[in-house]
């Protein structure tokens, strides 16, 4: 899949999460206890006609996770278990969390990711995006900070992937006032931070900063 994919996208690398590139961002998880995870994801969430539909806490979606430990991840926190799903195949902005995020990719899929460290004057160049191939079945746990947004699709089908965060995270829109953006122009939602492209109108116009310069990048397949 992955020799498929780069011989129709020629302006980045795709690395495979199995690549040490993908060292820095996060970690793979073992999926042996998420049979009933995928099941839910497979059986009770419906890929959109078009865009994406993004759930951030399903109560039902919470019981199939029993036995399962997240406290390396998440310590001391109430969790949300929510999901992405959807058509998307461009870059669009970046995005980060205070905490860590766990992604359960249902179907194949690509993440676009980049290192805090690159990001400067609230702003984050395109160029210093890595492209990482999520095969299905994946479970990732992305580091805390690492830059990142909606999953592209490989395929007409689109992508479906779970998405473990601490509660209330995305849940809530900031208030754009003088006394909770001070100093923190990225601050988007609760426990949500984010940059831009200048084309992904839908969100500037909703307040988020725009700080992702350069090319969007887009998936072709």
């Amino acid at each position: 899949m992955i020799t498929k994919l780069q011989k129709k996208n020629t302006d980045f690398t795709i690395y495979s999460i199995h690549d040490e590139r993908f060292a820095p961002y996060g970690r793979i998880l073992s999926s042996e206890s998420y049979d009933k995870v995928f099941q839910y994801l497979r059986d009770k969430v419906d890929v959109p006609s078009e865009g994406n539909k993004y759930v951030a806490h399903d109560e039902d979606f919470e019981q199939v996770f029993e036995g399962i430990d997240f406290s390396k991840s998440f310590p001391n926190e109430k969790i949300e278990y929510g999901y992405v799903c959807g058509h998307n195949q461009m870059l669009n902005a970046l995005e980060y969390h205070k905490s860590a995020e766990i992604n359960i990719a249902l179907t194949p899929m690509v993440l676009m990711l980049g290192l805090p460290d690159k990001m400067k004057n609230q702003s984050f160049h395109s160029k210093d995006v890595d492209v990482f191939y999520v095969p299905p079945g994946s479970v990732l746990e992305l580091y805390p900070e690492i830059l990142h947004f909606s999953p592209c699709e490989v395929n007409a089908s689109g992508f479906v992937c779970g998405v473990i965060l601490p509660y209330q995270t995305n849940m809530d829109f900031v208030k754009k006032s003088k006394e909770v953006r001070t100093n923190d122009d990225l601050l988007f939602k609760t426990n949500k931070w984010i940059l831009c492209h200048k084309d992904f109108e839908r969100f500037l116009k909703m307040g988020a900063h725009e700080g992702l310069i350069g090319q969007n990048y887009k998936i072709n397949y």
